[in-house]
C-alpha cells in the first residue's frame, strides 16, 4: 500500500505546524505545506498528494478555486478549512467537489481523524499501515496534561479544544508554572511578533481560554492576572 502524501494549504503558519505535527504524530511523513493558492498548485504537481486540506481564504484566492483546479485532472479526497460556518458555503465546499468541511477553530485530534477517514474511503489508508505510530509521550502538571509535541492539551483527562494560539498560550503557560508571565513575553512566543498595540488581541484570547479552562471564567482561578505585570499559572488552583 502506497505511503499517505498530504497537502495542506492555508496562509496561518502557526495552524498549518500546528495541523504537520498533529499528523507526523498520527505516523504521516510525508506532508507538504503551503500558504497561497499559487504555492498551493504548485506543490500540487510537484508532490502529488494523496489528500489535500484547503483553507478557503488564501491571499491570492479561494480554496474553492484551487478545489476546481485539482478537480480537472484528480480525484484525491479534499478537506476544506474555514472560519465561515454558514451552511450555504458548506455546500458550495460539497457541490465542487469538496468530500469534507471543517470549521475553525476545530480540534487537531478532530482535523486527524476526518483525514484517515477520507483516506481509508480512497483505499489508500488502513488501522494496520499506521501500527507503527511512535507512542506518544505526555507531561502532566497538575490538573492538566500536555503531549510531547505540545499539541493537545486535556484537563483532568479530558481534551480540551483549543485554537493554534491557545495551545500555544497553554503550552507557555505549562512550561511556566505558578511563575509570572509579561504580556510582552506570552505575544513574543506565541505570536512571534513586538507586543506594541497588542493588548486588546492578547486580553481576547486569555479570555477566551479562560472561558474553555475556568470553572467560573469571571473568577479564574487557573490563569490569574497580575495588575501591571502579565499572568500568573495555577496548574492546580490559584491560592486566596
Amino acid at each position: 500500500m502506497e505511503t499517505p502524501r498530504i497537502l495542506i494549504v492555508d496562509d496561518e503558519k502557526d495552524l498549518c505546524q500546528l495541523m504537520k505535527t498533529t499528523l507526523e504524530k498520527e505516523g504521516f511523513s510525508e506532508i507538504e505545506t503551503a500558504g497561497t493558492l499559487q504555492q498551493g498548485w504548485e506543490k500540487f504537481e510537484q508532490f502529488h498528494p494523496s489528500l489535500a486540506i484547503l483553507d478557503i481564504m488564501l491571499p491570492d484566492g479561494e480554496g474553492y478555486d484551487l478545489c476546481r483546479k485539482i478537480r480537472e485532472t484528480s480525484r484525491i479526497p479534499i478537506l476544506f478549512l474555514s472560519a465561515k460556518s454558514d451552511e450555504v458555503d458548506k455546500i458550495l465546499g460539497l457541490a465542487i467537489g469538496g468530500d469534507d468541511y471543517i470549521t475553525k477553530p476545530f480540534s487537531p485530534k478532530e482535523m486527524a481523524y476526518r483525514v484517515k477517514a477520507q483516506l481509508r474511503r480512497a483505499g489508500i489508508y488502513t488501522l494496520e499501515a499506521n501500527s507503527q505510530t511512535v507512542k506518544k509521550t505526555e507531561k502532566t502538571i497538575g490538573l492538566f496534561t500536555i503531549n510531547a509535541e505540545e499539541t493537545e492539551i486535556a484537563k483532568e483527562g479530558k481534551q480540551l479544544d483549543l485554537t493554534a494560539k491557545e495551545v500555544g498560550l497553554m503550552a507557555c503557560f505549562l512550561r511556566n508554572p505558578n511563575q509570572i508571565i509579561s504580556k510582552e513575553s506570552l505575544f513574543r512566543t506565541v505570536w512571534g511578533e513586538d507586543f506594541y498595540g497588542a493588548d486588546n488581541t492578547l486580553m481576547v484570547h486569555i479570555r477566551r481560554l479562560r472561558e474553555k479552562i475556568e470553572e467560573n471564567p469571571s473568577k479564574p482561578q487557573h490563569i490569574v492576572t497580575v495588575k501591571g505585570l502579565g499572568y500568573r499559572f495555577y496548574s492546580e488552583a490559584a491560592h486566596s
